[in-house]
């Protein structure tokens, strides 16, 4: 079974627990409202709810394929919503989908890859029933918040290792790994970031939007949902700037080393040019060579290499070059 809590409340109160294995007792009694979580269902199980709640065949068939964009559709008098979830693992962005079947007195939360749990959730709003008693939207919106708060460890622990790139640019080259782990971290934010948009229609047509099952004033709760959204977004903005910045400065300071080693190298070859090209003219074997017959003939060419070759060094080492 892959339910993991169904209850009944009554002004914000558990009144009594439910089981898929009891179809009639799902629905619920006067005054009360029901919220049912359910974890990779199969399709049996979705059957079963569909016939308590009159669910449209439709979003079963969504629930079911749990590959759909985050999305609102409404089926008469009852709404459908998927929202998508995310987390780090492995240092990689997962996904998962959260599915809402929202009417005006049920609740019904399908989970698929999701890491996080309603459990602790679902506790925190037990023991607030002046919240819960406003009912299935509140609820809906309590998840949804629960779901976007889920994006936030990811733009941290990006952030922290954004940072530790940085300082490692900073100080020596990147490896090829380090430069291929920053591209992939850059191809998970503009994913990630794809994902923020449509999250954000969805909560706005919660907020703005004549929907059946949301009530008035309920409306303003998802604004604040759809704050967080954005206040992520800007952060995702930020983190992929940082890459793109990360990413040049190491290009510039690979350039500026390889730079500082070029006139490195130009330096000891024009100072090594010198004897090499004295050396030259004296290998050519000619009959009348200069100072042949002279007996300081030799000391004094080597004195002029080291002389001229010394002026070289000291000139380069001034200019900055060695």
């Amino acid at each position: 079974m892959t339910v993991v809590a169904a209850s009944a409340y009554v002004n914000g109160e558990v009144v009594r627990p439910l089981s898929l294995d009891d179809p009639a007792g799902l629905q619920p009694r006067e005054g009360e409202f029901v919220w049912i979580g359910l974890v990779e269902p199969d399709e049996a199980e979705l059957r079963v709810l569909q016939q308590a709640f009159h669910l449209h065949p439709l979003a079963i068939e969504d629930a079911l394929n749990a590959r759909q964009t985050p999305k609102v559709d409404v089926y008469g008098d009852q709404l459908f919503v998927v929202a998508k979830t995310a987390h780090l693992e492995n240092d990689r962005i997962e996904y998962g989908e959260t599915d809402f079947f929202v009417g005006r007195r049920h609740l019904i939360t399908v989970r698929h890859g999701s890491a996080r749990a309603h459990t602790e959730l679902r506790a925190q709003l037990e023991a607030a029933p002046a919240l819960l008693k406003h009912g299935v939207d509140y609820v809906l919106h309590a998840v949804l918040d629960f779901i976007v708060d889920g994006y936030m460890p990811i733009v941290d622990a990006i952030e922290e290792e954004l940072v530790a790139f940085e300082r490692r640019a900073l100080d020596a080259f990147l490896t090829r790994a380090e430069i291929a782990r920053i591209f992939n971290l850059r191809r998970a934010l503009m994913k990630f970031k794809k994902l923020l948009g449509p999250m954000t229609q969805v909560v706005s047509a919660l907020e703005h939007h004549e929907l059946p099952c949301i009530d008035t004033d309920v409306r303003p709760y998802f604004r604040d949902v759809r704050d967080h959204i954005q206040r992520t977004e800007i952060l995702v903005d930020g983190l992929r700037e940082v890459l793109t910045f990360v990413f040049e400065i190491s290009s510039l300071l690979e350039q500026q080393r390889q730079g500082v080693i070029t006139r490195q190298l130009a330096a000891w070859a024009a100072i090594l040019a010198v004897p090499t090209a004295v050396a030259g003219v004296y290998g050519m074997n000619l009959e009348h060579m200069p100072e042949l017959k002279w007996t300081y003939g030799y000391p004094a060419v080597l004195g002029a290499i080291v002389v001229v070759c010394g002026l070289l060094y000291r000139r380069f080492k001034k200019t900055g070059w060695l």
